[in-house]
């Protein structure tokens, strides 16, 4: 009996010892299920399924194709060439629509642009139409769709600023179609540079472009590339004040960036670019009333002063001065909000051309005033320009005071030695016109010796007359008292008078040919 007893407490003694590897193996078993499920839970937390696309919101379709598992943002949609297998570019499609062009402004070389620069792409890591075949209607989105896309990185190269109009959440549009391709609007506001040529000016036509290029991808990542067919549309409301906008065009070029030219920062190579132009003229309607027309009434006015006498000094004078200053006055007014250059402008050229014309005006009144208070009269040979003219600007005097000039000695003097020679010739003859025997050994005299008789300038009077036969007396002064005199004497008044009245006629006659020079330069060459 003890011995039943004692087989019987050494199998319960055992039997514990058996049960706890069981127990532990079950455990361990649980364990890893558990764990397993819980890897498969996180696992799919980590990168969610597509396989129930169908059933998905358009905020939980989009959060599953962007994320992190199967799309990078910063990696360019993937494309490779079916032949040759390489990896293509992005081609990015442009378009700009333009609300509001601002006028230039000249000063600051710039102008100011508000559009809307729509951009369009394909990425095929966003296509949805296998995954969800129901939807055909693009996903529309703000902002917040944007940043969870890849997004070619463009600028304006030629901007002073710019910035997003409104607010992000508001201006900025994406629509993601079945296909993948992705569509980014965005309302713009850019100041630009405009290098503008003033030759002309203010009949001058500016070419302002506006330049789009690719900062972060060269060519071989990324092409820009115009819409088709019209990338470039204004807004048929737009009006501009000063300038009438004329063609428009677009252009397509690459852009080199190297060591020397670090318009792309330290980056090589060949980048993608868009280009627009577009052709403004200026409208001259604002400067041929507010600047041409008063010129001429202010050049016209100057001419006044021909009508009134040469020694009216006072008002004359202040109609020359008060008419070039009021014109100095109206032409800075219209370049003072132009840039100071260093070649000249038509509108330079006009203003030269009329403070020439209001000056002349002075000049003349300053040359008849001096004419006028003259004392002494002046001989013309003829009455013309020329002959006047010319003994004005070299004045000399009368012949009569040429004469008077002459001391009462000297045309004594003169006379007496006429007088000498006729008395000399006289007393080689004797009373009845033979020659003198006396005088053989001295002198020989021809028979016929004629008596000469002349007359003083002023007086007229005979200085010395013989009685001798006349066919022996040569009159010196016959031939002059036939010829009739062809000087004639004008007093400075006269000759004063004589050039107001001519350039009464000669300062528009000449003022209209400059015009006819000055608007066929601007309208034809």
């Amino acid at each position: 009996m003890e011995s039943k007893r004692q087989a019987a407490n050494d199998s319960e003694s055992e039997s514990p010892n058996i049960l706890v590897p069981h127990c532990t193996a079950i455990f361990r078993l649980f364990h890893l299920c558990t764990v397993g499920a819980t890897n498969t839970t996180e696992e799919d937390e980590d990168c969610p399924s597509l396989s129930n696309a169908e059933n998905l919101q358009q905020t939980q379709l989009i959060q599953r194709l962007t994320h992190v598992c199967r799309y990078d943002r910063l990696e360019r949609p993937i494309e490779y060439d079916p032949v040759t297998a390489a990896r293509l570019p992005t081609v990015v499609k442009t378009r700009i629509y333009v609300y509001f062009l601002q006028n230039l402004n000249s000063d600051l070389l710039q102008f100011k642009m508000h559009c809307l620069l729509q951009l369009r792409f394909q990425d095929k890591r966003l296509a949805y139409k296998l995954i969800q075949a129901q939807r055909t209607d693009p996903i529309l989105g703000q902002k917040h769709l944007s940043e969870r896309l890849w997004l070619p990185h463009i600028f304006f190269a030629n901007e002073r600023d710019s910035s997003i109009l409104g607010t992000d959440e508001k201006d900025v549009l994406t629509s993601l179609a079945p296909d993948g391709t992705v569509i980014i609007s965005t309302r713009m506001e850019a100041t630009l540079y405009c290098w503008m040529d003033f030759k002309k000016f203010p009949f001058d036509q500016q070419f302002c472009h506006t330049v789009l290029e690719s900062w972060m991808y060269n060519t071989s990542d990324l092409v820009l590339e115009w819409e088709d067919p019209s990338p470039i549309s204004f807004d048929p409301d737009m009006r501009l004040t000063e300038y009438n906008m004329g063609h428009y065009f677009h252009n397509t070029t690459v852009v080199k960036a190297d060591s020397l030219n670090l318009r792309h920062g330290a980056f090589v190579g060949n980048y993608s670019s868009l280009s627009f132009t577009v052709n403004l003229k200026r409208e001259i309607g604002f400067y041929l009333l507010d600047y041409y027309l008063p010129s001429m009434m202010i050049v016209a006015i100057s001419w006044v002063s021909f009508w009134l006498q040469a020694d009216a000094s006072p008002p004359r004078i202040m109609l020359g001065t008060s008419t070039m200053l009021s014109f100095i006055t109206l032409s800075s007014s219209q370049s003072k909000t132009l840039p100071k250059v260093s070649y000249i402008k038509v509108s330079e050229v006009w203003f030269l051309g009329c403070t020439f014309f209001i000056f002349g005006s002075l000049v003349e009144f300053a040359f008849v005033n001096t004419i006028w208070r003259r004392k002494e009269n002046i001989e013309l040979k003829k009455v013309n320009s020329k002959y006047i003219i010319k003994s004005t600007l070299t004045p000399r005097p009368a012949r009569r005071q040429i004469g008077g000039s002459l001391s009462n000695d000297s045309r004594a003097r003169s006379c007496s030695s006429l007088d000498n020679i006729v008395s000399s010739t006289e007393s080689v003859r004797n009373g009845n016109g033979n020659v003198n025997q006396g005088f053989n050994n001295y002198l020989t005299v021809h028979p016929n010796l004629p008596i000469i008789k002349t007359e003083c300038a002023d007086t007229v009077s005979i200085c010395s007359e013989r009685t001798t036969s006349n066919d022996h007396i040569v009159d010196m002064d016959k031939d002059k008292k036939d010829t009739p005199p062809t000087f004639t004497t004008m007093t400075p008044q006269e000759i004063a008078m004589w050039i107001d009245r001519r350039s009464r006629f000669l300062f528009p006659a000449m003022f209209l040919a400059f015009n006819a020079l000055y608007w066929t330069f601007v309208y034809v060459l």
